[in-house]
């Protein structure tokens, strides 16, 4: 048996499946946890060019995209163009910054074998194809996520520097940005790449739940998942450190404010019973 090729790539925070499956005439309601799976008539109505059994595309909900048994740029560039008709924000110019390439070889062998680039198995199993795709398109999925969150760090690292040379006002504007950046990464993170949760095929053959435990592992998706969220409950604390800055130097102002106008009010009584101001 002839090695599958699998190219992940993730373009995109979100993709609506729905919308795409109308639009190829699938009867079907997609949830969020289970990808779009296109092969034969269909995915030719799309690429009008011929495709081979051994072909097909699945795509994801939290905005990756997996490619079966394609190797050329041009075939892969025009099913993103389709998909970009539907999402308009999906950039084509950098599609492929965040992506990973994989492979599986069935050869004999008295047990499966995990590698950087391909795994080993001693008999094809239908659910290898969709497991492999859901695990490595939710790898390229966390690396988008992880780079962002690095722009998150950059960005109070700038509040921090400002904060040392002891300009201490920020405003609630700049708060509300950064606190919406780091709420967005943890919805994109929790609620759209699903690190936790598991194919519906997992639960019902044991083959499968083991290799895809297997394949996570691997992959370290539950251990990056975890550093994302310690990293997200430091930004987090970070930020309940800068509002309480903030709003102490509010409260301070408004204090001072207050007792100048107290001031205010005690010299012009003073001015007026000593005469100098008109009663």
């Amino acid at each position: 048996m002839e090695p599958i090729m699998f190219k992940a790539f993730a373009i995109t925070h979100e993709i609506d499946l729905n919308k795409i499956a109308v639009h190829c005439g699938i009867p079907k309601k997609f949830t969020w946890e289970e990808p779009l799976i296109l092969r034969g008539d269909i995915l030719q109505s799309i690429l009008p060019q011929e495709v081979k059994d051994t072909q097909q595309i699945m795509v994801f909900s939290f905005g990756s995209i997996v490619f079966i048994n394609y190797s050329e740029p041009a075939e892969i560039k025009k099913f993103l163009t389709f998909i970009q008709s539907f999402e308009p924000e999906v950039d084509l110019t950098h599609f492929d910054k965040y992506s990973d390439d994989y492979s599986l070889h069935v050869k004999e062998t008295d047990r499966i074998q995990y590698d950087d680039e391909y795994v080993v198995v001693p008999t094809y199993e239908e659910f290898y194809p969709e497991l492999i795709s859901t695990v490595i398109a939710k790898s390229v999925a966390l690396e988008k996520t992880e780079e962002q969150l690095g722009k998150i760090h950059d960005k109070l690292e700038n509040m921090i520097d400002r904060l040392e040379k002891g300009k201490l006002r920020i405003g609630n504007k700049e708060l509300a940005r950064t606190t919406a950046k780091i709420v967005r990464h943890e919805y994109n993170t929790l609620a759209y790449i699903m690190i936790l949760d598991k194919p519906d095929i997992t639960w019902t053959s044991s083959n499968a739940g083991e290799f895809y435990d297997c394949m996570v592992d691997f992959f370290e998706l539950n251990d990056r998942y975890k550093i994302l969220k310690s990293k997200t409950e430091i930004l987090y604390n970070i930020m309940d450190g800068f509002s309480t800055i903030s709003h102490s130097i509010r409260g301070l102002f408004v204090e001072w404010m207050i007792v100048i106008l107290i001031l205010f009010d005690i010299a012009l009584t003073i001015l007026g019973i000593i005469g100098l101001l008109p009663y």
